[in-house]
Parts: C-alpha cells; structure tokens; sequence
C-alpha cells in the first residue's frame, strides 16, 4: 500500500500527465489548423505517448492496492504565434514534467519506498528524451527561421512519426 502522501503525489502527477495529452491535442490541432499536418500528426503522437504515461501511473496506484483519484482537467491554450511559439511551449511544459517527476523520485525517497522509486525512474529516463526531442523541435525552427521550404521539409519529416503502444509500455 502507498503512503497517503505518495498516493497524493503520483495521482497529482495523473493529472499532470492528462493534462499534457490534452496540450499536445490542442496544440494538433493548432498546426491542423495552419495547414501542418505533420507538426500535427507529431503532436498526436506526443499525446497518446502522454495517454500511455497515465495509464502507466493508474496501473502502478491499482497494483499497490490505492485508489486513483481523477481530477479536473484545466483547459489548454489554443492559439500560438507561431509554429515556433508553440514547440517552445511543448518544450517548456516537458521541462515541468520533469520537475514534477524528480519532486515524485525526491519524496519516494524521503518515505523510502523503493518500489515507487525504481518504478519512476524509468519516467526519469523518459523525461531526458522527451526535453531533447522537443528542444531538437525548436533549434531545428530557430534554424529554419522564415524559410517556407525548409518549414515543408519539416513538417514532411514529421508527419512520418508513429506510435508503439508496445514499445511505450516496455513489452
């Protein structure tokens, strides 16, 4: 059984990891919505990567014997200024993730449970490609800049990314 702190935290972290799914879908549609269809497929592979951290999270509170709590989720921007605005938001909402997961590996190890620490570890390693895919997202804009055909090429490359449920899920 979780410690009822922990318990709180890692359904905090749910929330948290709901919430991004819901920011990559609307930043989707953001980029459908200027005719990126790539950046947008991009950003729906993010979220049901952020659907699978969830699920990930809800699997671990059950098997401990705790109770999930879902809680409302806040709405999401919308609207950015540009491609380049919104792939900095994606990169400055993973860097926050990856705060709130090392706060998670911080208090497993304040109340020494083992269990939930080695299990958020591999959320530790996760966070560490998640901030560089995003942060390779931005310099590649920053070097794009106002060239339309480089911004194609792009959005081309990532309109090839998929998702592995499988892979996500460590099988």
């Amino acid at each position: 059984m979780l410690k009822k702190v922990m318990s709180e935290k890692l359904n905090n972290q749910i929330n948290h990891e709901a919430f991004s799914a819901y920011l990559y879908y609307s930043m989707s549609a953001y980029f459908e919505s200027i005719n990126l269809k790539g950046f947008a497929n991009w950003m729906t592979m993010q979220a049901q990567e952020e659907i699978a951290h969830t699920h990930r999270l809800f699997t671990y509170i059950n098997d401990k014997g705790d109770r999930v709590l879902l809680r409302a989720l806040e709405e999401p921007q919308r609207d950015w200024d540009s491609p380049l605005a919104c792939i900095e938001d994606a990169y400055n909402h993973e860097c926050f993730i990856s705060e709130c997961i090392n706060e998670c590996v911080t208090l497993a190890l304040q109340e020494n449970d083992h269990a939930t620490n080695a299990m958020l570890q591999w959320f530790v390693s996760e966070q560490v490609e998640e901030e560089a895919n995003a942060d390779d997202l931005v310099q590649k804009l920053k070097l794009i800049g106002d060239n339309s055909s480089g911004l194609y090429m792009l959005d081309a490359e990532l309109g090839k990314r998929t998702f592995d449920p499988a892979a996500e899920a460590g099988q």
